[in-house]
């Protein structure tokens, strides 16, 4: 084998090793969001300075004791890519807080790359292809067999080389200090904790359906969470929402009837089916006016701004859309469109007062905050 798998802590001395080292090493995370009911952290791959891959099984064992005194030294750069999930990740499942990070998605990004995929930048820079076999996979599962592993580490056995070269690129067009800044801002990520919003809001056609329709639909929908979470299948695994809306409108009255509707799975309707049933009859027996129907929308912003507001803010992306241009990059990565609406918002006058903005980088502020001023002060 080409990895290390790692199933206990005593087996990581030579990780540890390698770690203690000061040299930078590339690090990836698998969750099994996609296959079960918790997206917990299944493995983190690491691959040293030295070129070694190692797996390390966050389902075995508790990988924080050999990882975070490495991720949270900031003198050790930590090679990723897109690694706004994974830090989240770290944070909640391991109690990490890396730092360090050199992330090659936000390189490539201020880099004018508009791919910005692993497999697309390693293609493009290293002339390496990435199988997609097992990008859907059940990292969960256990034993994981040695093909899954393999496609594992490959996530960051490239990442030394690629990071070679983006950040010689990134050095060569001046923008080094863009992405360091970019970086530090992304390490301050955080698990945010799991939303409590009415489920029924992520069904998009429980908006049209009638109060009684919505406490359906939402008795429905608990009952498939309670069903996931005790088999620890994602929920879509289940039932679809349209099974859900397929059942609280026909309303079958048996577990048969149930087990017929379309798209739902026969023997799980045979085992579950009678609870889900009994729910829906318990919304049955709730009077018209003590139902809960489709919750209010809560505006959690300052609103729709004035035209006033609308208008300077439009001038506003013409100069940002024009430098944007002159750079080669996105016009979201130079600035996104919710800054510029704050920006209009503020109105600074100077350019002290535009960095107050919050959320602005120093970076942004050199670049385009010039011409942002000129319009600010028309």
């Amino acid at each position: 084998m080409s990895f290390v798998f790692i199933e206990r802590e005593s087996d990581a001395e030579e990780l540890a090793s390698e770690l203690a080292s000061g040299a930078p090493f590339a690090l990836d995370c698998e969750a099994a969001g996609f296959h079960r009911y918790s997206d917990r952290l299944c493995l983190v791959q690491v691959t040293t300075g030295s070129g070694r891959d190692f797996i390390l099984d966050a389902l075995a064992f508790d990988v924080g004791g050999v990882l975070k005194g490495p991720l949270e030294d900031p003198s050790v750069p930590v090679l990723m890519h897109g690694a706004d999930y994974d830090l989240r990740l770290l944070d909640r499942d391991v109690g990490i807080r890396l730092q360090g990070l050199v992330d090659t998605q936000v390189a490539a990004s201020l880099l004018g790359e508009r791919a910005l995929g692993l497999a697309a930048l390693l293609e493009k820079f290293l002339d390496v292809r990435l199988a997609k076999k097992f990008q859907r996979a059940d990292w969960a599962r256990r034993p994981l067999p040695d093909e899954m592993l393999d496609y594992a580490a490959k996530d960051t056995r490239f990442l030394h080389e690629l990071v070679g070269r983006l950040q010689a690129e990134l050095t060569t067009a001046g923008r080094i200090d863009w992405a360091r800044e970019e970086y530090r801002k992304l390490e301050e990520v955080r698990w945010e904790g799991d939303s409590e919003e009415d489920p029924v809001v992520r069904v998009k056609a429980a908006r049209d359906m009638t109060p009684r329709g919505v406490a359906l639909l939402r008795a429905a929908l608990a009952w498939r969470d309670e069903v996931a979470k005790k088999r620890d299948k994602a929920t879509f695994r289940i039932a679809s929402d349209q099974v859900l809306i397929d059942v609280v409108t026909d309303r079958p009255r048996s577990v048969g009837a149930l087990a017929n509707t379309k798209g739902m799975n026969g023997r799980l309707a045979e085992e579950e089916g009678a609870a889900l049933l009994e729910r829906l009859e318990a919304v049955d027996a709730i009077a018209e006016a003590d139902l809960e129907g489709y919750p209010p929308r809560v505006r959690t912003g300052p609103g729709r701004p004035p035209p006033e507001v609308e208008e300077l803010a439009d001038r506003l992306k013409s100069v940002r859309n024009s430098r944007a241009e002159s750079l080669g990059i996105d016009r979201g990565t130079l600035l996104p469109n919710a800054a510029l609406l704050e920006i209009a918002r503020v109105g600074p006058r100077s350019a002290e007062e535009l960095s107050s903005v919050a959320g602005l980088r120093q970076w942004q502020l050199e670049v385009v905050g010039p011409g942002l001023l000129k319009i600010l002060a028309s």
